[in-house]
């Protein structure tokens, strides 16, 4: 790339501002749903805003990388930021759930394009010495935006109204646009390559079952119901499909040639388990602060502030240390860190004081702010331009994936115990009592419980909750497993290496 004639402060700021519209948004949105419900009706249809986005970003994630190694990254990182703005100032305006749903799926196919494709022209764009620090830049960036979701969502809902949740993004979108329309300037030189057509549908219609299949099982329709069944099955047969034709392509969408690199196998695995370890994080801790300290939305959101500067100095510190050590001594005190920030969240209950609760977010926080950068590293190691893109976006892709199949399965595992619990209060509370998972967080509905029984309410759903996040070691603990298996490989910085060596 010409990095000479870019103008690299522009180029980065206005990466940075793509990343954090396209991160922020899921969480964002969570935040203003019950408002939404209201407004526009059709709670039966509310699971299809969130998910049809997440769908809509996976899916298109390793395609746009793909085409980025094929054509170019400036062409679909602004394809990206096109697409995502009209679908937010369409959201915005939507006038049903139907509407909604519609536009936030165009949303998602903009935000598929934007993350995986800024951490490969910052690759393209630095030497290797750099590349460790703005990748933790750019990481940063991801998981900060990721918790002050919840936050941003709840005060711009609650002071301006839920559509500027969508309005907001157009003049973010704008800036970033102008940015790198205007100073970055790319090469042209692009190795023409066959698009895997074939692949690329069935990996979508593969995600598009497995995910309803997961998100509406056990609530909208039973798990052994024709529906759901018939969702498995179609995304059984469809993965099928999708491995023989990837094993028959030129230039397939994910390359399983790339897997055959240990440093590249091992580092998508680990970001996969954290994906799926670090989502419960984020929805469980507002939910327990909510639900057993008491408080508005905008004050769970602001309590996740903690766990946001440990990410932030995690990625920052996982990036420098890039060229100082090995990405597997980097990520064994990643890994450390995290599930002993896990751990000690298996541990919290009605009597745990907040500070302690501080002190297990920042832990867990500044574990896993390692693998926002350093995993996005150790994924395109040893990979030349022509695979960067493809190489970036199967390590987001499977971070998102693991983020939502975790959240699924952990949904379950607190959903099912803390009714369970509650199923075995009934008969303490009042006749007529309320004691749905929604209603244990109204304040207007504890409030009308003995004191005796809200103690026991407020008991069940911290125990819930720190049974869920110890069931959340497991993937935590598989993420060190693969995280020891990554090899001593490191960035060699030119000049450096007699030394280093």
């Amino acid at each position: 790339m010409n990095a000479q004639q870019s103008n690299i402060k522009l180029v980065v700021a206005g990466l940075l501002l793509g990343i954090f519209m396209s991160a922020i948004d899921n969480t964002i949105v969570a935040t203003a749903l019950s408002t939404i419900i209201r407004d526009l009706q059709g709670f039966d249809q509310v699971v299809w805003v969130t998910s049809v986005y997440m769908v809509a970003v996976m899916a298109g994630t390793p395609i746009f990388g793909k085409l980025s190694d094929m054509y170019g990254r400036k062409r679909f990182f602004i394809f990206g930021l096109v697409v995502f703005l009209i679908g937010s100032a369409l959201c915005g305006m939507a006038g049903s759930m139907t509407q909604l749903i519609i536009y936030r799926a165009i949303q998602g196919i903009g935000g598929g394009a934007l993350m995986p494709i800024a951490f490969t022209i910052v690759f393209d764009l630095f030497p290797p010495e750099k590349r460790g620090k703005m990748t933790g830049l750019l990481g940063a960036v991801f998981g900060t935006s990721s918790i002050m979701g919840p936050l941003l969502g709840a005060f711009i809902t609650d002071s301006i109204g839920w559509e500027w949740i969508f309005y907001v993004n157009v003049p973010i979108g704008i800036v970033s646009f102008i940015f790198i329309m205007t100073a970055y300037k790319e090469s042209p030189g692009h190795t023409k390559q066959k698009i895997d057509w074939t692949g690329a549908a069935t990996l979508v219609g593969a995600i598009i079952c497995l995910m309803f299949g997961l998100e509406l099982g056990g609530q909208t329709y039973p798990w052994g119901s024709p529906q759901i069944l018939g969702l498995f099955a179609g995304f059984l047969v469809l993965f099928i499909v999708f491995l023989f034709a990837e094993t028959r392509a030129a230039e397939p969408i994910i390359s399983f040639k790339m897997f055959r690199k240990r440093l590249f196998a091992s580092s998508n695995l680990v970001a996969l388990f954290y994906g799926a370890t670090f989502i419960v994080a984020t929805i469980y801790i507002p939910i327990f602060v909510s639900g057993v300290y008491g408080g508005s939305a905008t004050n769970s959101g602001l309590i996740l502030m903690p766990m946001m500067l440990g990410s932030v100095v995690g990625s920052q510190l996982g990036g420098m240390l890039t060229t100082r050590a090995a990405f597997r001594n980097i990520m064994i005190l990643s890994a450390v860190c995290f599930i002993a920030g896990i751990f000690c969240l298996s541990t919290i209950g009605p009597d745990t004081p907040r500070y302690l609760l501080t002190v297990y977010m920042v832990l867990t926080g500044f574990g896993v702010g390692f693998s926002f950068s350093v995993l996005s590293m150790a994924s395109i190691h040893n990979f030349d331009a022509r695979q960067r893109g493809a190489a970036t976006s199967t390590n987001s892709f499977l971070r998102s994936f693991g983020m939502t199949v975790g959240i699924t399965i952990f949904g379950i595992i607190q959903r099912n115990g803390l009714n369970n619990r509650l199923a075995d209060l009934g008969g303490n509370a009042p006749a007529g009592a309320d004691l749905s998972a929604d209603a244990i967080l109204s304040p207007e509905v504890m409030n009308q419980m003995p004191p005796q029984v809200r103690e026991q309410i407020i008991g069940s759903l911290a125990d819930s909750v720190a049974r869920t996040f110890m069931w959340a070691l497991v993937p935590a603990v598989l993420a060190l497993v693969f995280v020891l298996m990554m090899g001593k490989e490191r960035v060699i910085v030119p000049g450096k290496k007699a030394k280093n060596a």
